[in-house]
């Protein structure tokens, strides 16, 4: 079997993951890396012994998949240009800046029947993965996503930085509309960017979820709560561990349910590696990707309209 040749656009902190991923992966042969820090290009491959260009456009016709790395506003114009030229593509999240502009990119692959992957990283957390199956109707869903201030990133939103994972795995185990969303936001420390939220949403099932997401938090946190009529689920994504306490019926009217705990088995993972190999997987089997560039508009449509409630609220209250 030909191996997929494949390329990586942007190596800077996370691009830098993705060209250890798939240099360690079989099937595949890391063709190329491109990035306009020449500096940084030529440092990746030396590490790696893969050839380095400061332009993009030199991997067309050499690669037959991408991962496409780089700032947020420039998604869209080099994941457009790659699936212009037959080349799948690994999008990291947000897929693009505006709904119009993944519109575009969704729209464009299907016509060249190319493979448009999202990279929402949490997906493939193996936690996450091992509740598959176990999360049926939730009523209520509870996330927590808290990390300290880094410099990167801060070119958008903390919704559309990291809230937006949250916001993609809820929509994925809710699968309904949002009926309803109240939502606050304060900037800190980034100029004209929300560096904590939260959101209420109510989704037309009866669900509700209760998003928490802030980037200036002295610790790290990554956890989700799930209630459903059988049980309660938590999921520790740092830890790679969850916990299911199911409730059982005691088999009289008139007796109190039990609640007991259920344990999961999980074998720890990298969930960059499962995301990657899932997407080469889906470009050689010419198969749907996990992640979906529709799965990634959804998640950023949700996304945007959390900033836009957040400053319509703020330019109320200064006008007032």
């Amino acid at each position: 079997m030909k191996p997929v040749r494949v390329g990586v656009v942007g190596v800077g902190y996370l691009g830098a993951f993705h060209v250890q991923k798939y240099a360690a992966l079989s099937g595949v042969e890391l063709i190329g890396i491109a990035d306009i820090n020449t500096g940084r290009a030529q440092q990746i491959s030396a590490q790696y012994q893969v050839p380095a260009f400061t332009d993009y456009h030199d991997l067309f016709g050499k690669v037959d998949a991408v991962s496409v790395v780089v700032p947020t506003s420039l998604h869209h114009a080099i994941a457009r240009d790659f699936l212009a030229h037959g080349i799948d593509v690994l999008v990291e999240k947000p897929i693009t800046v505006t709904i119009e502009e993944a519109d575009e990119l969704i729209a464009l692959a299907r016509r060249e029947r190319r493979i448009l992957q999202v990279g929402h990283l949490e997906r493939f957390n193996p936690a996450l993965c091992a509740l598959k199956g176990i999360v049926q109707n939730p009523l209520f869903i509870e996330t927590h996503r808290l990390a300290p201030f880094k410099d990167r990133g801060t070119d958008v939103d903390v919704i559309l930085d990291i809230m937006i994972h949250d916001i993609d795995i809820i929509l994925s185990l809710v699968n309904a509309p949002i009926r309803t969303m109240h939502a606050v936001g304060v900037p800190v420390v980034s100029p004209g960017k929300n560096d904590i939220a939260n959101v209420r949403f109510e989704f037309a099932t009866g669900c509700v979820a209760n998003v928490t997401a802030s980037r200036i938090s002295v610790k790290e946190m990554r956890k989700l709560r799930i209630f459903q009529q059988d049980a309660y689920l938590s999921i520790d994504f740092a830890a790679q561990h969850a916990d299911v306490y199911r409730r059982f019926d005691a088999g009289d009217a008139y007796d109190t349910p039990q609640i007991m705990y259920d344990p999961v088995t999980i074998t720890p993972g990298d969930a960059l590696e499962q995301e990657i190999a899932s997407f080469v997987a889906a470009v050689r089997g010419r198969s749907e990707p996990v992640v979906t560039g529709e799965a990634g508009r959804a998640a950023l449509k949700v996304a945007l309209d959390i900033v836009a409630q957040i400053e319509t609220k703020k330019a109320a209250l200064q006008l007032g």
